[in-house]
């Protein structure tokens, strides 16, 4: 088995409904101090935006820079972070948001971050917009992790060595 096939196959087993009664409800916290260069190219892309068709573009963007690195998370490590309004395309839904009366393709968005996840693309959320926003933690993806600061992440993992993108 290939590396785009064993990644597949993790990918395949997380998402089985007996592994998931065993998840945590709370997405993990991290430190600055727990960001690290993990690959050969590490880049970090920038979502604080909260248009629909230019978060799924810059998904896009992801999937496309994978694929020239034959989505191996050993050669290529890809984080999103997410403050602001970007944080509402992390959300399970948006019921007592101050997105909730918005239309976006929720479950589209979910599966194509799950698919990026499955090659080791991190989702990591400002806990200053939760706490801001008053948001429900508990209502972020499961593969989501918690940074103190959108904006500080972008940072430290600058100085770590990550290449900055932000989709237009």
């Amino acid at each position: 088995m290939d590396r785009r096939g064993f990644f597949a196959l993790l990918g395949i087993l997380g998402s089985m409904p007996i592994l998931s009664k065993f998840a945590h409800g709370s997405p993990k916290k991290l430190s600055f101090g727990d960001l690290r260069k993990e690959a050969k190219v590490n880049v970090v892309y920038h979502a604080d935006f909260g248009q629909e068709k230019r978060f799924m573009g810059m998904l896009r963007n992801i999937r496309n820079h994978l694929s020239v690195y034959d989505n191996d998370p050993t050669q290529v490590k890809i984080v999103i972070v997410a403050h602001g309004e970007g944080v509402k395309f992390f959300m399970k839904n948006l019921t007592g948001s101050p997105w909730e009366k918005e239309n976006i393709d929720t479950k589209a968005i979910e599966q194509e971050l799950r698919d990026l996840n499955i090659y080791g693309v991190e989702s990591l959320i400002c806990e200053i917009t939760i706490k801001r926003l008053k948001l429900d933690a508990g209502k972020l993806y499961d593969f989501c992790k918690i940074v103190p600061s959108g904006v500080g992440a972008l940072g430290e993992l600058q100085s770590k060595g990550y290449a900055y993108i932000k989709v237009q």
